[in-house]
């Protein structure tokens, strides 16, 4: 009996409120028990006139008094009883019905089920508490859904460069192919193309989870647009894409990590490189505002539809599903951009007038304090 109200919520909520009416009516008991003799003495006194000389009256009323007084509380005890179990009973099932069914709510989840939700519950903490529970479950469903979107974008993503490995091997082992250096530089970039993948997807994952480590100090636009330039010139040389730097004198130093910001222009600077024909141009530019500085690459290469710029910083996401990766990236540079560029409080965004009409990525950097300009 014990160990079955222990572990039940309803019956120690009813244990509760009986030990609240026991406590209370012992209470009372006790205080008209001390208290009652004295004001019926105070009391027989003002009645002496009317119970005239006789003492053994007078005694017999105050033990009617006191046994009326006894009987109204047992009577009264017994009431408060049954009147707590049925309060408690209904209380009971207010409190307990939610919370069971977000237990079963919850054992579904568990199960995997992430599409289960509880019912609204009111305004009060449990109502809070199933809107808690609601937001839970949505998160959790999220995070499942994210998760098989990246098995399945890894799976697809693996699946072009080890048939391409393959082919290669199997037309190496029949004799189709030469086992010459050209072959086996193939075999080299498909590998290249995979060490890649595997690097991005590490750093991807640390940025999700906010592991990325941001080591932010003073540093001059200036100095970290040159240093992400050097690095992609002479590709932007070999496709025949003009490569402009236009900035303004006096920027600003801005409190970042250069190595970081320098691979988010990487990364910004790579799309318009992919995605420019050639004899197309990349325009590096930077603006200052009172609190941030605003770096832009701006492109005149095949641009983006509309309603395709909301999703260009998700991961693996392609404007043209048909496209390989053969000539570009992993899919998740603008998506590891995001993340670095949140990580340093800034914001990124993409615009575009439409296909055809080139594309400008823009991200911001706070200003660092005791401005200095370069």
């Amino acid at each position: 009996m014990i160990r079955a109200i222990r572990s039940r919520l309803g019956g120690k909520l009813l244990l509760s409120h009986l030990i609240i009416v026991v406590v209370g009516v012992t209470v009372l008991a006790a205080t008209a028990e001390i208290h009652a003799p004295a004001a019926l003495s105070h009391h027989l006194e003002r009645m002496q006139s009317l119970l005239g000389p006789d003492p053994s009256l007078a005694a017999d009323l105050r033990q009617s008094f006191m046994a009326a007084v006894n009987e109204i509380l047992a009577v009264a005890a017994l009431a408060a009883l049954l009147t707590a179990a049925v309060v408690s009973g209904f209380v009971t099932r207010r409190i307990v019905s939610p919370i069971r069914r977000m237990m079963h709510a919850s054992q579904r989840i568990a199960a995997g089920d992430y599409h289960e939700r509880v019912e609204h519950m009111g305004e009060d903490e449990l109502g809070a508490l199933a809107q808690a529970f609601n937001r839970m479950a949505q998160t959790l469903e999220r995070t499942e859904q994210r998760r098989m979107e990246l098995i399945g974008d890894v799976a697809h993503e693996l699946r072009t460069p080890l048939s391409s490995i393959r082919a290669i091997m199997e037309g190496l082992v029949d004799g189709v192919l030469p086992a010459e250096p050209a072959t086996l530089l193939e075999v080299q970039r498909e590998v290249s193309r995979l060490q890649k993948l595997v690097h991005d997807l590490e750093e991807l994952s640390r940025a999700e989870a906010d592991q990325i480590q941001i080591h932010a100090r003073a540093a001059a636009p200036a100095d970290l647009v040159e240093a992400a330039v050097q690095r992609l010139e002479p590709q932007f040389a070999d496709r025949g894409i003009e490569l402009r730097v236009e900035l303004p004198q006096g920027l600003p130093a801005v409190l970042a990590d250069p190595e970081r910001v320098v691979q988010v222009l990487l990364n910004l600077m790579g799309n318009g490189l992919q995605y420019t024909p050639s004899g197309g141009r990349v325009t590096v530019t930077a603006r200052a505002a009172p609190r941030e500085v605003t770096f832009t690459v701006r492109d005149t290469g095949q641009g983006i539809p509309a309603e395709h710029l909301p999703h260009i910083f998700e991961r693996f996401y392609r404007v043209d599903r048909s496209r390989s990766r053969a000539g570009g990236g992993s899919g998740i540079g603008l998506t590891i951009a995001k993340h670095l560029v949140e990580a340093h409080g800034g914001r990124i965004q993409a615009e575009s007038d439409g296909p055809g009409r080139g594309t400008a990525l823009s991200f911001t950097l706070p200003v660092a304090p005791r401005l200095s300009s370069y």
